[in-house]
């Protein structure tokens, strides 16, 4: 194989924008991906019938408008449409109620009458210093943000609402659930330090940004990246699982898009031994059971806002979403599990056929289940939208063994990239202080296994393609860099192949 600069494993988000940042400062950039096609969690699909899109993981993006690289990158600038829900999500409660999460903050609290100005004094704060938020919780937790003020109003949010202070907020049932419904997208207790902070940042970017979702599905997202990367002269190769370093052309720096065990699998005879045990120790999350619908028609929420919004946390209150997240930790299938939910259709109609719906659910589940809990969901939707049962066309699951078969770094079905613990968030994968680098020279670590951990944001990719940038002598910021990257750079084009050879 001919030698290159650098080789990214694994062509999701992160290993994207790693292999961008490189190949825009000039180096020659080839990435290996185990799948038929790039984009590892942004991939959309005809999972179900011809002609419903089903996002086959990530489908809903604020952390995509908030994300530091794509803001250098520029979505828009590549042809991606990003289209804004009007409520950026919704929780239905029973007998036909609902928490609704506008795009307004001041139209969310009046909706919530006597529970609104204790909202608004929840997140108000962090909503106006959003950007400042953002640079801290986005940046690699190792240093002093230039602007600390979102991070003290976050800091001290979470030690409200993630001890039994959290009562005194709100004196009405829909306020916390809401609170609960976004935290839980963890996969982890609502009531977790972990958890607590993962939520408040979503709820702000929920009104500071809003919670959009790409024309098409979330592939629109793959695409432009895989296209400024071999505009840009970098090289993909798909259908090509790697079991060895061996098996790599010979490369100044390697980056690792995986799981801590997907590094240990592919370089552990290479790894010193402690550092492989520190890997080994690394803990995986709750999971989830995936199950998509093709629908003959919108789902009939009880809740009339619910229909506007792109997505929905269905789980009931605050106390069954604990409940429901508590026995997933503990290794238990809840009969009531919590089931986050996206209606495309919203705002991008061309989804599905005329008329109709493609609707995406998960579930979450133990670590390596094998059960189909698709009557589960179905009774969660009918439970806040009855007759739903009474559209589904068609419907594809796939279960949280069958997520890791899929993709290698959803171990036991985590999604996540690891459990959202205090600690992981801190120390995630090894407690060392680069958590990118790896004890092997120029060989890095770029998953969502590192700071700042799961989400479509690359800036995992981003960081720690600026520790290989300097390991390889080259002093220079990566988001400038990126600045350059765009459509109309004209280029070698290498183009996406494949070696010929088994997955």
């Amino acid at each position: 194989m001919t030698a290159v600069d650098a080789v990214v494993i694994g062509s999701g988000p992160n290993g994207l924008a790693a292999a961008l940042v490189l190949a825009a400062a000039g180096l020659q950039v080839e990435v290996h991906e185990a799948a038929g096609t790039p984009g590892g969690g942004t991939r959309t699909e005809e999972l179900t019938l011809p002609g419903f899109r089903h996002d086959v993981c990530s489908a809903v993006h604020p952390m995509a408008v908030a994300s530091p690289f794509f803001a250098a990158f520029d979505l828009e600038a590549h042809g991606v449409e990003l289209l804004f829900p009007e409520v950026s999500y919704a929780h239905p409660l029973d007998g036909g109620r609902a928490g609704v999460a506008w795009r307004d903050l001041d139209r969310t609290a009046a909706a919530l009458g006597p529970d609104g100005p204790a909202w608004r004094a929840l997140l108000g704060p962090l909503v106006r210093r959003w950007p400042s938020l953002i640079d801290t919780v986005m940046s690699d937790l190792r240093g002093v943000p230039d602007s600390p003020a979102g991070a003290l109003w976050l800091g001290a949010r979470m030690a409200e609402q993630a001890t039994p202070l959290s009562r005194a907020r709100f004196r009405g049932p829909v306020a916390p659930a809401m609170l609960a419904g976004v935290n839980a997208h963890a996969i982890a207790s609502p009531r977790t330090p972990a958890a607590v902070g993962a939520g408040l940042v979503l709820a702000t970017l929920g009104h500071a940004v809003g919670w959009p979702l790409p024309r098409g599905g979330s592939a629109a997202i793959a695409d432009a990246m895989v296209a400024a990367l071999t505009a840009h002269g970098g090289r993909i190769v798909t259908g090509h699982r790697i079991d060895r370093l061996a098996q790599l052309p010979k490369a100044r720096v390697v980056l690792f898009d995986t799981a801590p065990a997907e590094l240990l699998r592919i370089a552990g005879p290479e790894l010193p031994s402690r550092y492989a045990g520190q890997l080994r120790r690394f803990r995986h999350g709750g999971a989830v059971c995936k199950v998509d619908f093709a629908l003959s028609g919108p789902v009939p929420w009880a809740a009339p806002d619910c229909r506007r919004a792109g997505t929905l946390h269905l789980v009931g209150t605050r106390a069954e979403a604990i409940a429901a997240e508590e026995a997933v930790t503990a290794g238990r299938h809840h009969p009531r599990p919590y089931v986050l939910a996206v209606q495309p259709g919203v705002v991008d109609s061309g989804r599905a056929p005329a008329g109709k719906q493609t609707f995406w659910t998960y579930a979450h589940v133990p670590n390596r289940s094998r059960r189909d809990v698709s009557d589960l969901v179905i009774a969660q939707v009918e439970r806040f939208a009855p007759g739903f049962r009474d559209l589904i066309l068609a419907q594809h699951v796939s279960t949280a063994t069958a997520e890791e078969a899929r993709n290698a770094n959803y171990v036991g079905g985590d999604i996540s990239g690891g459990a959202t613990t205090l600690r992981q968030l801190l120390l995630r994968p090894v407690p060392r202080w680069d958590p990118y680098e790896t004890p092997l020279p120029g060989v890095y670590l770029c998953s969502a296994s590192t700071p700042p951990g799961q989400g479509v944001h690359g800036m995992a990719g981003l960081h720690a393609a600026g520790r290989a940038l300097r390991h390889l002598g080259i002093d220079a910021d990566p988001l400038r860099l990126l600045r350059g990257v765009r459509p109309d750079v004209t280029s070698r084009h290498l183009g996406i192949g494949s070696p010929g050879h088994g997955h």
